[in-house]
């Protein structure tokens, strides 16, 4: 899955254009490698997302197509914030 549409699909980031946005200004990176928005994220990868002044990263452990609010926080771990 493409990492705009996993962000928006697990409510990590609410839009897909804000996404797609962060990744191609180099906030978003997937297993340390700076990521563009169609780069594909596979279970267990780690991402690292610049929020502000934060950077949080997250452990991908599912990949749902169509999701709904209950089950997006099924689709990662927060290891460090």
């Amino acid at each position: 899955m493409r990492i705009d549409k996993f962000l928006k699909n697990s409510r990590i980031i609410k839009r897909r254009s804000v996404a797609k946005t962060a990744a191609e200004t180099g906030r978003i990176k997937v297993n340390s490698k700076v990521a563009k928005p169609g780069t594909d994220v596979k279970i267990g990868d780690i991402l690292e997302i610049e929020f502000g002044d934060n950077t949080v990263k997250f452990e991908v452990l599912k990949i749902i197509e169509n999701t709904n609010k209950s089950n997006a926080e099924e689709m990662f771990r927060v290891i460090e914030d």
